[in-house]
């Protein structure tokens, strides 16, 4: 009896049948009875229909995160699994893949011209990553600046220097008076403003190129001094930086192709609310703009073809005129 009882503390039972010639059992494997058991080492995660495999911890390795709340403060029968077993997470599968990277060593790493950067900060703030979130909210606002310091000096005779767009990054975050969007983030730097002194010389006025453009069409008759019908411009467009063409033209430029367009970027889908181009002429020429160059197209075509007089010719045009204000 002292021999059975010494191999019933062996592992596995002591490796052999005892001496009253019955096997002994293999021990039970308690059932899981709190938060946090139950976890394979091997987690196997079905996110948004994308199949990850990783450590559990991994999933472990930052501490108060969802993730981390999941496969250790819960029971593995209580979360939700798909067909296969899998845990089961209704989220992006293919930003996940950034998730768990940013999970395995606390590094962010994104390729370039990462269009995503938005739609991933929305998944590290569901997932409670902070440090994450946070670092691509910076990485976001140091591409907009840098956006605006790229368009700003397009015109420029030098580039900034190195380390403005630092400078200007902590000037806009310790200012209260910098403009900032409705989250708080800076959405132009103190120089880039559109107030009047921001960029430019004296009075603010900007340097820079409105191209005004315009299809038209006229009718000349037998008699072209009688018969002409005078020109009828359908829509007058406007092409140039987005802030400029606020400036010149207010209230009676139509946005609504182009809405979200930033102050600092380009243009070609602004259009006038009038069809007049003197009106246009007049509203440059008063914001200091000169003609700097024309062009035009036309083409002629007879009037029967458009359903008018047999003898009638309909040209149509299209011009271009571009104004400059150094």
């Amino acid at each position: 009896m002292a021999l059975a009882d010494s191999a019933r503390g062996l592992p596995n039972g002591g490796g052999g049948a005892s001496r009253g010639g019955t096997r002994p059992q293999p021990a039970q494997e308690p059932e899981p009875s709190g938060p946090g058991e139950g976890f394979p080492e091997i987690v196997e995660l079905n996110v948004g229909g994308q199949v990850y495999v990783t450590r559990r911890g991994t999933v472990l390795s930052v501490r108060g995160s969802l993730l981390w709340r999941m496969f250790s403060q819960q029971e593995a029968a209580a979360l939700p699994r798909d067909s296969k077993g899998r845990f089961f997470l209704d989220r992006d599968g293919f930003l996940f893949r950034y998730i768990l990277d940013y999970l395995r060593d606390q590094e962010l790493v994104l390729p370039e011209r990462f269009p995503e950067r938005s739609r991933l900060q929305r998944e590290a703030e569901y997932f409670q990553l902070p440090d994450l979130a946070r670092r691509l909210a910076a990485a976001a606002t140091t591409a907009r600046f840098a956006g605006l310091l790229r368009d700003a000096s397009v015109c420029a005779d030098e580039p900034p220097a190195l380390g403005y767009l630092e400078a200007e990054l902590e000037a806009a975050a310790a200012s209260p008076t910098s403009s900032r969007s409705p989250s708080g983030g800076p959405l132009l730097a103190p120089s880039l403003s559109l107030d009047a002194g921001g960029v430019g010389g004296a009075g603010g006025r900007r340097s820079g190129y409105i191209t005004i453009g315009y299809r038209g069409s006229y009718t000349i008759g037998r008699d072209a001094q009688a018969d002409a019908k005078f020109r009828r411009v359908a829509r007058i467009t406007v092409c140039g930086k987005t802030a400029l063409a606020k400036e010149v033209f207010g209230e009676t430029l139509n946005e609504s192709r182009d809405p979200d367009r930033p102050p600092e970027r380009y243009t070609a889908r602004y259009y006038l609310k009038f069809n007049f181009l003197e009106q246009a002429f007049d509203r440059l020429s008063e914001a200091g703009f000169r003609m700097a160059a024309c062009s035009s197209t036309g083409t002629c075509a007879f009037a029967p073809e458009q359903g008018g007089p047999a003898d009638d010719k309909i040209w149509t045009s299209y011009t271009e005129y571009v104004f400059c204000r150094e």
